[in-house]
C-alpha cells in the first residue's frame, strides 16, 4: 500500500496528540489535514474529502458524536474514535452512529498507524475496480439481498442501502454461508482482518446498525439472527 496516495484526516483539540500524530503519519508517507474542533472538521472535510478521518470525542463547537453523524448523512468515508476509557457509552454511540473503529486513549502511536493501514486496505479492496473483470462475477445474490464488490454496492429489494466498510464486510461474511453460524471472532476476522484485537461490542454495535439501515428499506426484515453467547447467522429463507 503507497501511503502517499492517501489524504488522512485528524481532529482532536489535544495539540500535543495532533502534532505527535500527525508527524508520525508524515514519516509513514500519509498526506495529513488537521482540525482542532469539529465545526471547522465539517467544513473542511465537505469541502476537501479525505480517505480516512481520526476523530476525537470531546471536542469544543463540535463534538466527535456530532460530527460523526453529519458525516455520515454525507459520506461513507472511513472514520477512527479517539476515545478515553471513561467514555464506553461514548465509544458505543459512535459505532452505532458508523464508525469503522475506535481507539482508546491513551494509545500506542504504533497500534493507530496499524489500524489506519489496515481500514485503508479493506477500503481499497472494496472499492477496486477491474475492468477486465465481468461485474457479474462479483455479485452476491441471496434472495432479495445483491452484494456488489466492485462497486461497493448493496441492494435489497432493489433498493440502495449505505453500508460503509466495515459493514459491507460483515454483511457479506454473513451472507455468503447462510445458515452457518458465525462467531464474532470470525467477524472480526472477515471484517478487519486477523491479529487485529477488537471488542465484541463492536461487532454487536455494527451489527445493530446494519440491521436498522435494512428496516429503512424493509420494516419486516428479519435476515441476520443473533445466537446469544454464539454469534450471527445469516437465515437460509
Amino acid at each position: 500500500m503507497e501511503a502517499g496516495k492517501y489524504v488522512i484526516a485528524l481532529i482532536d483539540d489535544d495539540r500535543n496528540i495532533l502534532t505527535s500524530v500527525f508527524m508520525m503519519l508524515e514519516a509513514d508517507g500519509f498526506i495529513v489535514q488537521t482540525y482542532t474542533d469539529g465545526e471547522s472538521a465539517l467544513q473542511g472535510l465537505l469541502t476537501k474529502p479525505v480517505d480516512l478521518a481520526v476523530l476525537d470525542i470531546k471536542m469544543p463547537r463540535m463534538d466527535g458524536i456530532e460530527l460523526l453523524q453529519r458525516l455520515r448523512n454525507r459520506s461513507q468515508m472511513p472514520v477512527i474514535i479517539l476515545s478515553s476509557k471513561d467514555e464506553e457509552i461514548d465509544q458505543l454511540m459512535g459505532l452505532r452512529l458508523g464508525a469503522d473503529d475506535y481507539i482508546t486513549k491513551p494509545f500506542s502511536q504504533r497500534l493507530l498507524l496499524e489500524r489506519i493501514r489496515a481500514l485503508l486496505r479493506r477500503n481499497e479492496v472494496s472499492n477496486k475496480t477491474d475492468t477486465e473483470t465481468s461485474s457479474a462475477t462479483n455479485m452476491l445474490v441471496r434472495g432479495n439481498l445483491s452484494l456488489d464488490d466492485l462497486r461497493h454496492q448493496c441492494r435489497w429489494n432493489n433498493k440502495d442501502i449505505q453500508l460503509t466498510v466495515t459493514e459491507f464486510l460483515l454483511t457479506k461474511a454473513l451472507a455468503l454461508r447462510p445458515g452457518l453460524v458465525k462467531s464474532r471472532d470470525q467477524l472480526i476476522d472477515a471484517a478487519y482482518g486477523e491479529n487485529i484485537y477488537v471488542d465484541d461490542r463492536t461487532i454487536d454495535s455494527h451489527i445493530k446498525r446494519i440491521r436498522k439501515k435494512f428496516r429503512q428499506i424493509d420494516p419486516e426484515f428479519n435476515k441476520i439472527e443473533t445466537l446469544y453467547g454464539i454469534g450471527y447467522r445469516y437465515k437460509e429463507n
